[in-house]
């Protein structure tokens, strides 16, 4: 299969080609044990209105989640992820037309999201759920597939690999096969190398090394690394509040290595470093 070069990702049903103009993806955790901002928005009112702030900041995305992906953390039962998420999506598309991904490894979670008004799907198991894929070859939402070794309780256990971005990228190559087997257009999906899932800080650094490979071979990269741990070990300060302008940092960098969505907790500064590199590109 021959490498996809282009940063063209099909969002509602339009090719949006990303080389010149990249995205900045809002986090809207609606849990109540986030690692950066557990229980701040579980309120479907306060998760809408830190939305639309996000929306006034510069976001293209809002990305929102009900069930927290941070290591160790424990699983939430269906009901309760759709009684977060569904009424926030609802209100926010009522509000707004942005763009509105759903963060989720459920099926059925998916599925309402998208009847909801939702764009994107966001698995961080990578689409590898039958059942997921079927939402996907069923709807015309857009699908970022991430990798993961192991799962939210044990991926940082122990992670080990021969070649973090050989593996990395031989996993999109699969994923993305077995989608368009089903029909998935290659258009729709973007990769998202899964910082800090089932990585080491050296293989989250390996793979910020070759982001532009990655890009190269599979086509549109969402990054997620902010307020990670990855900045807490290189600066010796465990403290949230000083990771956010490290993020932008890598923000500027990643947009020049390759990456074309980056998805943030502070939309601004983000969204700000974002156009200056790519008015200097």
């Amino acid at each position: 299969m021959a490498a996809r070069t282009s940063a063209l990702w099909r969002l509602r049903g339009r090719d949006h080609d990303l080389s010149a103009r990249g995205m900045v993806m809002g986090v809207l955790n609606v849990t109540p044990d986030s690692f950066s901002d557990g229980g701040k928005f579980r309120d479907v009112n306060t998760a809408v209105e830190h939305g639309l702030r996000m929306i006034a900041d510069g976001a293209d995305i809002l990305d929102v989640g009900g069930e927290s992906t941070r290591p160790g953390a424990a699983p939430v039962i269906l009901q309760d992820e759709m009684e977060r998420v569904i009424p926030v999506i609802k209100k926010l598309r009522a509000y707004s037309d942005v763009l509105i991904s759903v963060d989720t490894m459920k099926a059925e979670v998916a599925r309402c999201a998208v009847d909801a008004g939702a764009d994107i799907i966001n698995d961080i198991t990578g689409f590898r759920d039958e059942a997921m894929i079927q939402v996907a070859a069923q709807s015309e939402a857009a699908l970022i597939i991430m990798h993961m070794q192991g799962t939210p309780q044990t991926m940082q256990a122990r992670p080990s690999y021969h070649d973090v971005v050989s593996e990395v990228s031989t996993f999109f190559t699969q994923r993305s096969s077995v989608l368009q087997e089903r029909g998935v257009a290659r258009e729709r999906l973007a990769f998202d190398p899964g910082f800090g899932f089932g990585k080491t800080l050296e293989h989250n650094l390996a793979l910020l090394r070759s982001l532009s490979v990655l890009h190269e071979n599979h086509g549109p990269l969402v990054i997620g690394v902010s307020r990670k741990s990855m900045i807490a070990h290189l600066l010796n300060d465990n403290r949230i509040e000083n990771r956010d302008w490290p993020t932008v940092a890598l923000t500027a960098w990643m947009r020049e290595s390759g990456a074309r969505v980056v998805r943030v907790h502070d939309v601004k500064p983000n969204v700000e470093a974002m156009r200056m590199i790519e008015a200097i590109l």
